[in-house]
């Protein structure tokens, strides 16, 4: 088998199952609205939790730290990249979350990657969630270490793989939100249990920092956990990319060292550590944007549950809508957007075969009209 044949194999296997994915040039996409063309669709499709990527205070901290630094940091952190606004976002982002120390990556990605490569050796043993980002268990997969998936949200399963003896350490991986169930991990069992196994926890909170707990602060806030590695990106609620590890003294020292997303990768732009830090102003003193999207998701849940749609158990910003088979649930959303409704057909691999579901996402910048006009597309659309 030639290298052509071997990708021709592959994309006629994605387009036969219904699973080709095709990206779509859009105007405007990450707020209340999507544009395309001379189109404008109702977005819930955005990860923009809060609002947030529109806010005048997070633009205009972005046009000042670019008029101040320029448009780029110039490189890696370990030679010219590592600015004054960097350093004083991370200090305002361990203060906030209670660590000693803050890393920043240039997305959530790199992050879990450099991590659990940074960390492991061929002894040890990853134990992670089966539902746990694919950046997560990619790295695991690739790591010198053993990985072993315990059943999604399943402490007792978990209880069970830290019982088995090994040479080396085991590392424990979870998420704080998952981000197509939309469900939340028993963080408190987790931890405690990754305790007394003297392992070492890593809890991904990129869909839970900013929406959860008091000001924001996340999950591990929300259920009294302070995990040995808190991942947090700025893709979600804070309205633009990039992501942080939360972490001790000496964990930090070493991932300087050792984490090579940190050494060989051109630091995020200065200007975008600037707005990061008006962002994080903005999450912990507005309450009000919290409330409105508590209040979205409420008013979602009652309407949707009337749906011939599996409605996952999520009180999250993510509310899968389960279809089951891949052409049906890619056909609702074609319906829908012909309405004027942007939603996403998520398909297998990226979901569990037979669960191909519409992954609707709310806002604190949808309105009740708005979810309500969704509400109805839905009744039409599955009636």
């Amino acid at each position: 088998m030639t290298w052509q044949q071997r990708i021709d194999g592959a994309l006629e296997q994605r387009r036969a199952t219904g699973s080709f994915r095709i990206r779509q040039v859009n105007h405007q996409g990450s707020g209340r609205f999507l544009e395309q063309g001379d189109t404008r669709y109702l977005n819930f499709s955005s990860n923009d939790y809060l609002g947030i990527s529109h806010h005048p205070e997070v633009i205009r901290a972005w046009q000042d730290g670019a008029e101040k630094y320029g448009v780029g940091s110039g490189g890696s952190g370990h030679v010219t990249g590592y600015n004054e606004a960097h350093r004083q976002f991370e200090e305002q982002l361990a203060d906030w979350l209670g660590y000693p120390r803050a890393l920043l990556f240039i997305s959530g990605f790199a992050a879990n990657q450099a991590l659990i490569t940074a960390l492991t050796e061929k002894p040890d043993r990853i134990l992670a969630d089966k539902l746990s980002h694919a950046s997560l268990l990619e790295a695991a997969m690739l790591s010198p270490a053993q990985l072993r998936r315990f059943a999604h949200n399943d402490v007792a399963a978990l209880k069970t793989l830290l019982a088995q003896p090994i040479d080396g350490q085991k590392l424990v991986i979870t998420e704080g939100v998952f981000s197509m169930d939309g469900d939340e991990a028993p963080l408190a069992e987790i931890a405690r249990a990754t305790l007394e196994a003297q392992g070492l926890l890593l809890v991904d909170d990129a869909h839970g920092i900013g929406v959860l707990g008091a000001e924001g602060r996340g999950s591990c806030y929300q259920q009294h956990v302070k995990p040995d590695l808190l991942v947090v990106t700025f893709g979600k609620a804070f309205g633009a990319s990039g992501a942080a590890v939360l972490c001790s003294e000496s964990m930090a020292d070493y991932l300087l060292q050792f984490a090579r997303h940190l050494i060989y990768s051109t630091a995020m732009p200065p200007a975008q550590a600037c707005a990061l830090s008006a962002a994080l102003k903005v999450i912990r003193r507005d309450d009000s944007r919290r409330e409105q999207l508590r209040a979205n998701i409420a008013r979602f849940r009652a309407g949707a549950g009337q749906l011939p749609l599996k409605l996952m158990a999520s009180q999250t910003a993510i509310q899968p809508l389960i279809v089951g088979e891949n052409e049906a649930a890619v056909s609702l959303a074609v319906t829908l957007r012909e309405r004027g409704f942007w939603l996403t057909a998520i398909r297998p691999p990226t979901v569990p075969a037979g669960s191909a579901r519409l992954r609707v996402t709310l806002t604190a910048s949808h309105t009740v009209e708005d979810i309500d006009l969704l509400l109805e597309a839905l009744y039409d659309a599955t009636r």
